[in-house]
């Protein structure tokens, strides 16, 4: 129907622009979204006219058609999030979601990479870097890919934030950098000076093999200065380096990664977790909480692993 399409049209126009989405929520609502609207279509349903036990028929559907429980919840957090907004533009009569009681997602542990394993990551992007005789080009690369990892795990933010930081973000003895996060915010993040370091090598590579031709990114293709690398050059190169580094699970490394071994490490040492929340520019703190599950996870494993009384050890 037309008329669902354009109303849905306004509320996502609305994450867009007044809400701050990031590009990667807007395209995994737009597939959420496309499914509520042709449920309805299917049922014949104009917006107005969903009542709870229409909603309960849209989930017993997604759950016919079998999708996991993630996958089920995200979807109903959609269509909840429309119907709000239609009543709070007054574009709706009624939120059918209203007596809906919440669907808890299943907490899944993010992958995190070991102080051992991140080191190893980090020392084999600094040797790559440091041999010269790959050539400029490729030595100017690997430099760069050294002084990224390096930013992500110094500081913790993620690689949408490093990408887009400029390229006199990291001036010669700066300890923080001034990162802007999701919906536009700005949060100070720290900066020791190995990664400091790095960047400092990268851009001498950078400017040896464009003759100093200036660049707007910190973090650019060798060969272009005039854009910023690419979210899919970052995931094939930490890829790469995985790889070469010997992990045992190099498919399961990405950017993101590094973040988490940043909050996880600084958490098991004994930062708050209020000032992480600051840190990783968390909106809640229930979000920076996952990282005291991770925590009590690696202690079940311990005992699992090395109680004398396990039989199966």
């Amino acid at each position: 129907m037309r008329a669902n399409r354009r109303l849905a049209q306004l509320w996502f126009d609305a994450l867009a622009t007044e809400l701050g989405a990031s590009a990667g929520t807007l395209d995994t609502y737009t597939d959420d979204l496309n499914c509520y609207l042709a449920w309805l279509e299917e049922q014949a349903l104009g917006l107005d006219e969903v009542g709870l036990e229409q909603i309960r028929g849209y989930i017993a559907a997604l759950d016919q058609r079998g999708y996991a429980g993630s996958t089920i919840a995200r979807r109903i957090t959609v269509a909840r999030g429309l119907h709000k907004f239609l009543i709070a533009e007054e574009l709706g009569s009624h939120d059918p979601t209203s007596n809906l009681s919440t669907m808890r997602r299943p907490r899944k542990l993010p992958f995190v990479l070991s102080i051992a394993e991140t080191e190893a990551l980090l020392e084999t992007a600094h040797r790559l870097a440091a041999d010269p005789a790959v050539g400029l080009y490729r030595q100017a690369g690997y430099a760069r890919r050294a002084a990224l990892f390096e930013t992500l795990y110094a500081s913790g933010m993620r690689i949408s934030e490093a990408l887009s930081l400029p390229s006199d973000a990291a001036p010669a003895g700066t300890r923080m950098l001034l990162v802007h996060g999701k919906g536009d915010k700005q949060r100070l993040v720290p900066l020791h000076e190995r990664a400091i370091a790095a960047i400092g090598h990268w851009q001498r590579l950078a400017a040896a093999y464009s003759g100093g031709a200036p660049s707007p990114w910190l973090f650019h293709p060798v060969r272009n200065g005039s854009k910023a690398l690419t979210r899919q050059a970052a995931l094939l190169e930490i890829k790469e380096a995985a790889v070469a580094a010997g992990l045992a699970s190099p498919e399961r490394v990405s950017p993101h990664v590094l973040r988490h071994a940043f909050a996880t490490h600084m958490h098991a040492n004994g930062t708050d977790l209020r000032v992480l929340q600051e840190l990783l520019g968390h909106a809640g703190i229930e979000t920076t909480q996952i990282y005291t599950h991770l925590d009590t996870s690696r202690l079940h494993q311990m005992v699992r692993d090395l109680h004398p009384l396990n039989e199966q050890r």
